[in-house]
């Protein structure tokens, strides 16, 4: 009973040191940070997409997907500005199953966290050295935010992440755009208090220090969808639902108004293929509208090499042992589309 405590395990600094960015990779970072605050600040006109795997569940499978992403985004990138998705960390609301590369580098071997955080580390270094990307990831655990803070370009909060104070206290002293994400009830409300309490300076404990952070006004929401008492899925992601938002927004004295939608998740019912109409439904709502297209600066997708997903020990190379996912071909079809018709 209880807890057992066991060899702590190296400070952010430690890692750092043992996994330095290289610099040419920090100079890609600050160029890139600033591109994507100027797209949620409206001084961009690119529209963002963050894209990739639902989970980054292993290195080789992962640096594959990035270089084919990177062949597109040299072709696309005056249209689009694309935001790898590399989720090294993921929620589990019963403690079982697969919790990503941080829990287990190897998803078939039992955890080994002091090796998660060094895997996790090296992939967002190798990510952003192959794609010429630097990527996003989303915090989980704000304690550890630290181990990656000096690689990542956007931070997504989840839904059942997004209610809790010390994400939303940890968001105001980033200095990169963070996602906050409705929760699963749906409520735009706690979605937008979750942004004003990213925006506005805080003061709270963090890793045993008192910290004092200025606050981030590069945070914004990101539409999931909900799901309501008896499991059922509600998409938030249409034409009312984009309209309602922007009004919610001139409503409140929030910086930098700005949406990303996720396709997937309750927008789609987790029904993959489906994110290509609805990205599609998402750029018809933008063109209609001038308030929706000033409001949503991106959409969120889900994919792989693979399409679908499949059990942990299955081997299917570039197949999610997660949510399913579009595959490559279907892809690197959305992409194209969506620089044409953005």
């Amino acid at each position: 009973m209880g807890i057992t405590y066991k060899e702590p395990v190296p400070t952010p600094e430690q890692i750092r040191v043992e996994y330095k960015v290289p610099e040419h990779v920090k100079e890609l970072k600050k160029k890139r940070d600033q591109e994507i605050k100027d797209v949620i600040a409206g001084k961009d006109d690119r529209f963002l997409v963050i894209i990739g795997p639902c989970s980054a569940d292993r290195e080789d499978s992962v640096l594959d997907y990035l270089t084919r992403l990177s062949k597109v985004n040299e072709k696309v990138s005056d249209r689009l500005l694309i935001i790898p998705r590399v989720y090294t960390n993921k929620p589990r609301t019963t403690g079982e199953g697969y919790k990503g590369m941080v829990h287990q580098p190897n998803p078939e071997e039992k955890p080994d966290l002091l090796a998660g955080l060094k895997a996790i580390r090296e992939l967002h270094i190798k990510a952003a050295d192959v794609s010429g990307m630097t990527c996003a990831d989303e915090m989980l655990y704000p304690e550890n935010f630290m181990y990656l803070d000096d690689i990542l370009s956007y931070v997504a909060v989840g839904a059942r992440s997004v209610e809790n104070q010390q994400h939303r206290l940890v968001v105001s002293g980033m200095d990169i755009a963070a996602g906050m994400k409705n929760p699963t009830t749906g409520g735009m409300g706690v979605m937008l208090n979750s942004v004003l309490a990213g925006q506005i300076p805080q003061e709270f404990l963090y890793r045993q220090y008192e910290v004092h952070t200025d606050g981030n006004p590069y945070a914004h929401c990101i539409l999931r969808g909900a799901v309501d008492k008896y499991g059922s899925s509600f998409p938030n992601y249409y034409y009312e639902d984009l309209l309602a938002l922007s009004e919610a927004y001139a409503k409140r004295d929030l910086e930098n108004p700005a949406c990303v939608v996720d396709a997937n998740h309750a927008n789609s019912n987790k029904k993959y293929k489906e994110q290509i109409r609805i990205v599609n439904d998402i750029l018809n709502s933008r063109h209609a509208n001038a308030d929706i297209k000033k409001l949503v600066k991106g959409v969120m997708v889900e994919s792989y090499i693979e399409e679908g997903n499949q059990p942990v020990g299955n081997g299917c190379y570039g197949k999610s042992i997660t949510d399913p996912c579009l595959g490559w071909d279907d892809t690197e079809k959305l992409l194209y589309q969506l620089a044409e018709k953005c």
